[in-house]
């Protein structure tokens, strides 16, 4: 299975249009000079950045990309007509490899951002081009160059400022709908999300921060098993990780759980494990405070004294807004630095 993140395409530009061979003819001038006008250029083909998406869903079903030809050109000294470049949408954050060579061709991180990833042919020449004092009847024409035509992967990673992580079913999903006005699918079983869903968090009327809930990891996410890699790679540019973590189970799982997600975040890329961290004990409305008081001495005891830990319930919205808040001195705070 292909997640969406990721997609090959091809994009072709295209060719330059033919120059003409053409004489004046016209009555009482039947000997007239030159007149073969240059062909058009051949449309190139520019990525450009849309705001308003963020997959790359759209390009499991179209997978060509094919500027048109210029025009070639005519007699009478007429010129053919340049093709239209040709305008891809992508969302922000996207970035284009060369599918042959692997090489990185760019990387779109801002608003309306354009990239020529197929550049189009050259027009060809008229004869008149070619005219001259020793050659007044010149039959030399050129070709238009044909058009760029490249394969293309285009890979993107999530941009946000925030990045939920933690085991299937601990409730990411349901905290991105309680504090955002995302949408996405919540349902008990594990895997319900199958991709990186991105919410606006408001704080005010005018401050915001950006939350990607990435699908449950697993143990061997780092090898790869249950899409893992694929998975973990949308954490990199994230500034603040927030693991989730299910408090419905017996304390010495719950630290299990956060110790198999620490050790694919390390196995993965170290870089990751290093990030800010905080860990977010989920679902309290099924516990007594006694159980959460005891849950949370325990784990500081195991993972130290410095570690931050929320208790929230997604469900209820118990402990979210204090949660926002939070991440929100976090990041101005980390942006004065």
């Amino acid at each position: 299975m292909k997640f969406v993140d990721q997609a090959t395409i091809r994009v072709e530009a295209g060719n330059g249009g033919d120059g003409c061979l053409s004489f004046r003819r016209e009555k009482f001038i039947p000997k007239g000079g030159p007149d073969g006008g240059d062909g058009g250029d051949g449309g190139s083909i520019y990525l450009i950045v849309d705001e308003g998406l963020n997959t790359l869903v759209d390009f499991r079903h179209n997978r060509l990309y094919r500027a048109k030809n210029g025009q070639p050109g005519m007699g009478r000294d007429r010129f053919g007509k340049n093709a239209d470049n040709l305008h891809v949408k992508v969302p922000i954050g996207t970035l284009v490899y060369d599918d042959e060579t692997n090489e990185l061709i760019g990387d779109l991180l801002t608003k309306n951002e354009k990239l020529l990833v197929a550049q189009g042919g050259f027009h060809g020449l008229g004869n008149a081009r070619f005219k001259s004092s020793i050659n007044r009847s010149p039959r030399k024409t050129t070709k238009g160059t044909s058009g760029e035509v490249r394969n293309l992967k285009l890979e993107l990673q999530v941009l946000a400022d925030v990045g939920l992580l933690g085991m299937p079913n601990t409730g990411k999903s349901s905290l991105l709908r309680a504090v955002s006005e995302a949408t996405p699918k919540i349902a008990d079983y594990p895997f319900t999300t199958m991709y990186p869903s991105l919410g606006v968090v408001k704080v005010d009327n005018e401050e915001s921060f950006v939350i990607a809930d990435i699908p449950g990891l697993i143990e061997g996410a780092a090898d790869g098993v249950g899409l893992g890699t694929e998975f973990l790679k949308h954490l990199g540019r994230t500034n603040l990780l927030l693991h989730l973590v299910d408090m419905c189970q017996d304390k010495e799982d719950v630290y299990d759980d956060i110790e198999r997600i620490e050790v694919e975040l390390r196995r993965y890329d170290k870089s990751l494990s290093d990030k800010d961290k905080w860990l977010i004990l989920n679902k309290s409305d099924l516990l007594s405070n006694e159980l959460i008081d005891e849950l949370s001495e325990y784990l500081l005891s195991k993972l130290g004294g410095t570690t931050k830990i929320f208790i929230i319930s997604a469900l209820t919205g118990s402990g979210c807004k204090e949660l926002i808040y939070a991440i929100y001195n976090w990041i101005s705070e980390t942006e004065k630095i």
